[in-house]
Order: structure tokens, then C-alpha cells, then sequence
């Protein structure tokens, strides 16, 4: 069987790039659309907020908890089983969601397709790395990252049109033909198999551990402020890490190498930098649109043409920043996107009450070039900078990063709205308060975005050869 380091004659690269390009655009699409729909589909099961914001939390959870399991289990018996398993599993999962007849049936329709979406995350990446070599890669990822940017646009679009017309269920309708179209391409066009780690053990206890772990840390901090003492439910999380970190240092054929993260400074910092954008990032898009559709009095309609520009730029900026990262060192591209970011986030702490609209749309294309800048070299170092037998391993870390990011993001917004504005609808006599909490929360997000772009930089990342 032919390794990551030497992949059949008959893989082709541009084969390989449609599957994964094909298949990326799926997962934030489901991701992004669903939240659309989640009025519509708490009316249709009598549910309330705490029920519907399951649905996200489940997914997320699903996909977060597996993917670093399923990277380094597919390293070991071969990445394109589980990417093709991944493609079935997903499909499937999302015509069970279409038939769903109460909220119990649809969170575990959506935890199976979470269980899918980590498949195939944690080896799309891997494989494309196996495929493309070191001085073409950063073209083929922006590529890709770019209809992960495609897939955020079309989510709230398209969904909201679906659901306006036909009825949530048809969200998941039209995405089936085009994860079957993927299966299809899997099927026919991506020869070859990929292993990196093939005859090593499977670290079992490990990866028990860690699930736990990890999904304590989720649930615990995304329902803090929600639910009482559930932030002890976080820290039990917080030491099972530690423990997964001492089991997997005394391990012979650990799930993850500890001494990768402790020697290889360019994959660490640059996974770190990895986190700490999304954390700073994330949350923009969540607090634009409360601004917007409550304090500014736009409908949902008008706020998601606005709140379109930032994903449409990235889908724009990242094959070009690909491009850029074959030819120049990665980390000085990711860390310029990263200070770009930065700015948008500084300049959207000024927000206020009477702030001209078109200046909120200048910041979301200045956060959608820093991002699109940012994403692709950053994936391109970490990608990298490991040996062929981690791919697996290494695209799992990162794409935990991000949604760990995405956590730590809402996590915080929650605890400064909580605390300065509270439980309260937002009204015109309260809009002030509001803005305040809001303006707290971004110039944390601000502070961050300067220390995770020290980290991008990281002296590994730009003074060693690239």
C-alpha cells in the first residue's frame, strides 16, 4: 500500500482537489444554514432556546471530540476509508434529519452528521497534502479553503430562501445531491490510498480520555452563565486534559506525540495562532448581526446581505493567498492576515448607535481579507512542517483548533453580555448598554488578535526555510 510519501501513480491532483474541494464545502454549509432555520424548526417541536442551541452545540461537539481520534486512526489503516466512510456516513445522517418527527430524532440525526463531517475533515486536508507537492500545495489549499468560504456564503443565503419557499426540511434536501455528487467523484476519481502510519498501534485509552475530556470542556464552557454550576463540569474537562497529556507521554504509539508540540515550534505556534484567531474572530459575525437586526433596525433579510461580505472576500482572498504562500514564507502572510484582522477588530470596537452602515460593511471586508490571508498560509506551514506519517494527525489538530476557537469566542461573549447587559431583549431604551458590552467584548477580542499574531509570527515560522 502506497504511503503519504509516495502516492500512486494513478492519484491525480486535480482529481483530488474536486473530491476535497467538493466535500469542504459541505461542512460549514450545514453548519451556517442550520442556524437560519432554527426559529422555524423550534416552532415546528414546541422547543425553547435551551433545546435549539443544542443543535449547534451537538454538531460542533460531534466534530470537535473525533476528528484528532479519526486523523490519527485513519494515518494508521488508511485516510481514504475513512474519507469515503465519512462521505456515506454523512449522507446518510443528513437524509435521516430530513425525516426527523421531534427534537430528540433531529439532535442525533445531527450528532451522525457530525460523526461524518469529522471524517471527513480530519482527512481531506491529509490527503491533499499527500497528493500536491510542497511547492504546489498552497494553491490547491487556498482552493479549497476557498469553497469552505463558499459554503459559509451560501449557507444563510440559500437556507433562507429554502425555508421561506419550502420549509427548513428542504436545507437538507438540496444539500443531498451534492454530497451524493461527492460520493460519486470519491468513488471514481480518488485512486489510491494513503496511510503515513501504517502496522503503529492505536491508541485506545488515549482516545477515550481524550473525548471525555474535550467534550466536558465544550458543554461546560458553552452553557456557563446558562446553567448552574456547570463550569465545574469545564474544569473536570480541564484536568482530564491534563491527565490525556500525561498518558500520552508514558505511551509508546501515543494518539497524539507530545514531543511534536514541544520540538516542532512552527506546528505549535502556529496551531496556537490558529485558536487564538477564531477566538478573536468568530464571535464578530454573531455580534454584527444582534447589532444590526436590534439596534439598528435592519430585518434579516438586509443584515444577511451585509453580514455576506466578509465570507464572499475570504472565498475571494484565499486561493490568491495560496498562491502567495508557495512563492513567499507562509507565516509572514498568515501573520499580515492576522494584523489585518486585528484592525477590522479594533475599528469595530468604535461602533456606536449612529455609526454610517456602509462603515460596519468596510469592516467585514477588512476582516474577510485578513482571514482569507491568513487561513491558507497558515494551513500550509502546519502542514508543512510535519513529517508524511502525521498528516492525518496535524490537519485533525488544526481544524480542532478552529472549532475550539469558536467556542472560546462564544464562551466569552457570553460571560460579557451576561454580566454587563444581562437576560434583557434589546430595546431602544437599553440599546446603549448593549454597545458597551459589546464594545468590551471586541477589544478583548482586539487584545487577542495582537498576541495570536505573535504567535503567527513565531521566529520558527519566519526565519526557518520554507
Amino acid at each position: 500500500m502506497p504511503s503519504a510519501t509516495s502516492p500512486t501513480k494513478s492519484a491525480s491532483p486535480q482529481a483530488t482537489l474536486l473530491v476535497v474541494s467538493a466535500v469542504q464545502f459541505l461542512t460549514p454549509f450545514l453548519a451556517s444554514s442550520v442556524s437560519v432555520a432554527l426559529p422555524v424548526i423550534g416552532r415546528e417541536f414546541n422547543v425553547g432556546a435551551m433545546q435549539l442551541s443544542l443543535v449547534q452545540l451537538i454538531y460542533i461537539l460531534a466534530v470537535s471530540s473525533l476528528l484528532l481520534p479519526l486523523g490519527r486512526y485513519a494515518d494508521i489503516h488508511g485516510r481514504k476509508k475513512i474519507f469515503i466512510l465519512g462521505t456515506i456516513f454523512i449522507t446518510a445522517a443528513t437524509f435521516l434529519v430530513t425525516t426527523a418527527s421531534s427534537m430528540p430524532l433531529f439532535l442525533l440525526y445531527r450528532f451522525l452528521q457530525g460523526i461524518g463531517a469529522a471524517m471527513i475533515t480530519s482527512t481531506s486536508i491529509a490527503i491533499l497534502t499527500s497528493v500536491y507537492p510542497k511547492e504546489k500545495r498552497g494553491k490547491a489549499m487556498g482552493i479549497v479553503i476557498g469553497f469552505v468560504y463558499i459554503g459559509l456564503t451560501a449557507g444563510p443565503t440559500l437556507s433562507g430562501f429554502l425555508i421561506t419557499q419550502l420549509g427548513w426540511r428542504w436545507v437538507f434536501w438540496a444539500i443531498l445531491p451534492v454530497e451524493a455528487f461527492a460520493l460519486l467523484l470519491t468513488l471514481f476519481f480518488l485512486r489510491g490510498e494513503w496511510t503515513g502510519a501504517k502496522g503503529e498501534h492505536f491508541d485506545l485509552r488515549g482516545t477515550i480520555v481524550y473525548i471525555l475530556s474535550l467534550g466536558s470542556m465544550m458543554v461546560g464552557g458553552s452553557l456557563v452563565g446558562k446553567v448552574d454550576l456547570i463550569f465545574l463540569l469545564a474544569l473536570f474537562g480541564m484536568a482530564g486534559m491534563a491527565f490525556f497529556v500525561y498518558l500520552e507521554n508514558r505511551t509508546e504509539s501515543p494518539l497524539i506525540n507530545i514531543r511534536l508540540l514541544r520540538t516542532n515550534l512552527t506546528f505549535t505556534f502556529n496551531n496556537i495562532a490558529t485558536l487564538i484567531n477564531y477566538a478573536a474572530s468568530f464571535g464578530l459575525m454573531f455580534l454584527f448581526s444582534l447589532y444590526l437586526q436590534e439596534v439598528r433596525g435592519l430585518n434579516a433579510q438586509q443584515a444577511g446581505f451585509i453580514l455576506i461580505i466578509q465570507p464572499a472576500v475570504q472565498a475571494m482572498i484565499a486561493p490568491f493567498a495560496g498562491k502567495l504562500a508557495d512563492r513567499y514564507k507562509p507565516a509572514i502572510i498568515a501573520t499580515t492576515g492576522m494584523l489585518i484582522c486585528t484592525i477590522g477588530l479594533a475599528v469595530s470596537a468604535t461602533l456606536h448607535t449612529e455609526t454610517p452602515l456602509p462603515v460596519t460593511g468596510i469592516i467585514l471586508l477588512i476582516m474577510g481579507v485578513g482571514f482569507g490571508l491568513f487561513s491558507s498560509p497558515n494551513m500550509v506551514a502546519i502542514m508543512g512542517s510535519v513529517e508524511a506519517r502525521y498528516y492525518g494527525v496535524a490537519s485533525s489538530i488544526v481544524a480542532t483548533m478552529r472549532s475550539l476557537g469558536m467556542l472560546v469566542s462564544m464562551a466569552l461573549i457570553t460571560v460579557v453580555i451576561g454580566n454587563i447587559f444581562g437576560d434583557q431583549a434589546i430595546s431602544e431604551q437599553n440599546r446603549d448598554i448593549f454597545i458597551t458590552a459589546m464594545r468590551i467584548a471586541l477589544i478583548v477580542f482586539t487584545c487577542m488578535g495582537i498576541m495570536g499574531s505573535l504567535f503567527s509570527l513565531g521566529k520558527e515560522g519566519v526565519f526557518s526555510k520554507h
